[in-house]
């Protein structure tokens, strides 16, 4: 122990020198991945020697194994090892080649993965949801789903198991240390490159011929060009005539010569048609008129309205508001059916846009026109109440399909409009009165009141300031209310209007059932509107004292009474 106290020796200083030297050449840190060298073989272990380490580490036979190294190793060859501890608590020295392994995998795939690189592998085995594929070049582990083996659905990938082939890196956790890959996308690509070669072939009007029909949808059907391409034709594209669904024509292999509409580069789609090779049936639109009745068949229903064919091929559009007049909210399968033949009228033709309209409830007469007819403005009907809400009641008129409208203001004079509404139901019969017909709108209006006498009626020879003899009903702290003799409408005084004296106009002093007078203060016919007043009364009652009782020599002993008659005579002396 004494010599290593010495530092400053000769001996001591050339062991120092020979120990630095060796550690800067071989840099030992836990985590990093150390080449060995191996230096024994026997049936369970491998031995190593990594310089800069105080003792050899070992490796387990069957980790090699796993890492199909085990054939390879030989003395003196080289293992690249993961150093996990440079010295555990035995003072052993821990390493694993399975753990080098994957992490120089895992660095290529990261590579890989950002350089947008396709890696060779092969499927090794099936597992839940997808395959296990083994990258070649390192043998890391990966997954891939099942939709992601391959662009079409495959029922058995036996033929694929243990098969080195491209996959294209879809997703790398770098915290869990999982690759998910995908066979789907190089194939894809593929047929991608094959697919954009085969498109550059056609031009937008070229002619198609012989394509075979290969399958169908509810939006068009689809056809195999050449054993090379699928192209689509639209439904739309397929006849001039409406086509539900295109198994309604096509038969799957049969031959269809197809026009080239439309192409996509992008998406790499071709689109056809097979009505462009076919004449037009819009052209014979000249041999119908605006206004005419025509046969048409109903080839489809929707919940608007009806498709309707004037002949093979030309479409027409019959909408619900045109099947009826008088029923609301019409659900067209409920009155007609594919097939039937129905009697139309054309109500327009529009040529650029290619459209016709079409209406059946011209074809049969205005039950409008005819209800006013025969009752015109002010005459009286028979109905039945076939509807009502909070504010109205629906009368079917006799005869007739159609309602009339009878608001609730209709219905009485005097009487509450919403009392009143509820005083009717559902199949109650009554007389109305046509108040007013819009027979472009298809509205009747009708009332109930007007059949009676209307009380307003009885202010007909009455004007402002008439007095009139009421009949005091009640009183609150509104004023009075008051019913004027042999007229069944009732009217407020206000407190204002009571007296012309503020200290007795209040309603208390009445208790009900008394007669008294009041003026008209306002009067107007056509809103139906009367003001009477007390205190008006009272104002005209003093004017009228007033005038009748007052003397024309009152005022001539007042001073200067005089003066104007003195005045006058100056003026007259002064002119002569």
């Amino acid at each position: 122990m004494e010599v290593y106290k010495d530092l400053k020796s000769p001996e001591n200083k050339q062991f120092e020198e020979l120990l630095n030297s060796q550690l800067s050449k071989n840099k030992i840190e836990e985590g990093k991945i150390i080449e060995g060298k191996v230096t024994k073989i026997t049936e369970k272990f491998v031995f190593i020697f990594i310089p800069g380490l105080k003792s050899e580490p070992i490796i387990d036979i069957n980790e090699l194994k796993m890492i199909g190294l085990k054939d390879s190793v030989s003395m003196g060859s080289s293992i690249p090892v993961l150093l996990e501890k440079i010295e555990d608590r035995n003072g052993e020295v821990i390493v694993s080649a399975l753990k080098a392994q994957k992490i120089k995998g895992w660095y290529k795939l990261e590579e890989a993965y950002e350089e947008n690189k396709s890696i060779i592998g092969k499927i090794t085995s099936k597992c839940k949801g997808g395959v296990i594929v083994e990258h070649t070049e390192t043998g890391s582990l990966m997954f891939c789903p099942g939709s992601q083996i391959s662009d079409k659905p495959l029922k058995n990938i036996d033929h694929l198991i243990g098969v080195e082939q491209k996959f294209a890196i879809i997703k790398l956790d770098k915290l869990r240390g999982n690759a998910c890959v995908s066979r789907r996308q190089i194939v894809s690509s593929n047929k991608r490159e094959d697919k954009a070669k085969i498109i550059e072939k056609f031009n937008i009007g070229d002619v198609i011929k012989d394509a075979v029909v290969k399958g169908y949808s509810s939006f068009g059907c689809f056809f195999e060009v050449n054993n090379e391409i699928d192209v689509l034709v639209h439904l739309q594209e397929i006849s001039y005539s409406r086509v539900n669904h295109p198994d309604e024509i096509f038969n799957i292999g049969e031959k269809h010569d197809l026009k080239v509409i439309s192409i996509d580069k992008e998406k790499l789609q071709v689109g056809c048609s097979i009505k462009q090779l076919l004449p037009d049936p819009f052209e014979h639109i000249t041999n119908y008129e605006i206004g005419k009745k025509y046969k048409v068949k109903v080839d489809k229903i929707t919940d608007y309205g009806c498709f309707c064919s004037l002949e093979p091929g030309l479409s027409t559009l019959l909408h619900s508001s045109e099947m009826s007049w008088t029923k609301r909210n019409i659900v067209p399968k409920k009155i007609f059916k594919i097939g039937d033949m129905i009697e139309c009228v054309i109500t327009e033709i529009d040529k650029d846009k290619r459209r016709v309209a079409i209406s059946h409830k011209l074809t049969i007469e205005n039950p409008y026109e005819a209800f006013m007819n025969k009752y015109p403005e002010g005459s009286e009907v028979k109905g039945t109440v076939s509807s009502l809400n909070e504010y109205a009641l629906y009368v079917k008129l006799n005869d007739f399909d159609i309602d009339g409208f009878l608001h609730a203001n209709d219905l009485s004079y005097t009487n509450n409009p919403e009392e009143e509404l509820k005083k009717f139901k559902k199949g109650d019969n009554l007389n109305v009165k046509v108040l007013e017909i819009k027979k472009d709108e298809q509205k009747i209006r009708v009332g109930l009141k007007q059949l009676s006498k209307d009380p307003f009626d009885w202010f007909k020879d009455k004007k402002v300031n008439d007095i009139i003899t009421v009949k005091v009903i009640n009183t609150d702290n509104k004023g009075l209310t008051v019913k004027p003799e042999e007229c069944e409408l009732e009217f407020l005084i206000k407190k204002s209007n009571i007296a012309v004296n503020a200290s007795d106009a209040r309603p208390s002093r009445f208790v009900g059932g008394e007669r008294i007078d009041a003026a008209i203060s306002e009067l107007s016919m056509e809103k139906r509107k009367v003001s009477l007043s007390i205190k008006l009364l009272e104002e005209l009652q003093n004017k009228e004292a007033v005038s009748k009782f007052s003397s024309p020599l009152s005022g001539k002993n007042l001073p200067f009474s005089s003066l104007s008659e003195k005045l006058s005579d100056k003026k007259n002396n002064d002119e002569e």
